[in-house]
């Protein structure tokens, strides 16, 4: 594989345009506007001065790393030579839908389509094309120049031959690949949200405050960051989505979005991307301050 295709230049996106062009792969990163690219490589050249400075990637690297993104508007134009198509669009069923039956005409034949989505269906999404056998699942961590593991999904229909694939190709940019099979969450939303949910029904149930229940699991558990401040940073709007999911797909009430993160993302708190979640964002700064109406 040489050319790799990444549909979405959000947070996911860029992040891993900005990985494969890092090892060496020829990129084309697809989005429905130039500014939305312009942005997206501005972030990948920021990205890349971090790595410089924590010595993670040589400083004459970055230029021929930027080189190696080309960006596009159009999809037929960006696909008609990939290898490899990587959509990483909003975690929405009939838009992923929408462009795998567009990648199904556009794409050789011999390419593999992926998506990193984070809980819907492999299976399902590879319904909407011709070849579910070269449909799989790539679920990058966040941030993705910094995280190893990708969850490699196996559809119902996905070959042994498209997995190793992926698995090698996984292992090629320096990540930990995880084989998982398709089932609602995978493995690391399946344990992790239900986790977040839990915590914050417990805020909702005026167990413990947000600051309470974050230290609890950082001083406790060992986790770097409290589940609510995760959620803030993840996006509520995505934790609600994947709730949905696994509600649905698995039909029990342990899997029931708590009421509190329901209202909140209905008022438009959903974390960092709204600047208040359970807690309250200052652009260029780093620290939290609790949300007023979390406050004691």
């Amino acid at each position: 594989m040489k050319n790799i295709t990444v549909i979405g230049s959000g947070t996911m996106g860029n992040g891993i345009a900005h990985v494969f062009a890092q090892y060496g792969y020829h990129v084309n990163l697809l989005d429905t506007q130039k500014e939305v690219l312009s942005k997206a490589l501005t972030t990948i050249a920021d990205n890349l001065d971090r790595q410089i400075r924590k010595e993670l990637v040589r400083s004459d690297e970055k230029n021929s790393i930027l080189k190696r993104i080309k960006t596009y508007t159009n999809i037929r134009e960006s696909t008609q030579d990939a290898d490899l198509v990587v959509e990483a669009a909003t975690e929405n069923f009939d838009v992923k839908a929408e462009i795998f039956e567009q990648l199904d005409v556009f794409c050789p034949k011999t390419c593999i389509l992926a998506s990193n989505t984070s809980s819907i269906s492999i299976t399902k999404i590879a319904a909407s094309t011709s070849r579910p056998q070269q449909v799989i699942g790539m679920h990058f961590m966040n941030p993705v120049p910094m995280m190893k593991l990708v969850e490699v999904v196996r559809g119902y229909a996905t070959t042994g031959a498209t997995v190793e694939t992926i698995m090698s190709l996984s292992k090629n940019i320096e990540k930990t690949p995880v084989e998982v099979n398709d089932y609602p969450g995978f493995i690391a939303n399946r344990i992790l949200m239900p986790m977040i949910n839990e915590a914050i029904y417990s805020l909702y149930e005026g167990v413990a405050g947000v600051g309470e229940i974050d230290a609890v699991m950082k001083l406790g558990m060992a986790h770097p960051m409290g589940p609510l401040q995760l959620a803030d940073f993840i996006g509520l709007d995505v934790c609600l989505s994947i709730m949905k999911v696994l509600h649905e797909g698995f039909g029990q009430p342990k899997y029931t979005p708590c009421p509190l993160l329901v209202n909140m993302v209905a008022a438009g708190h959903k974390g960092v991307k709204s600047g208040e979640g359970f807690y309250q964002y200052t652009s260029g700064s780093k620290e939290l301050k609790i949300a007023e109406r979390f406050n004691k």
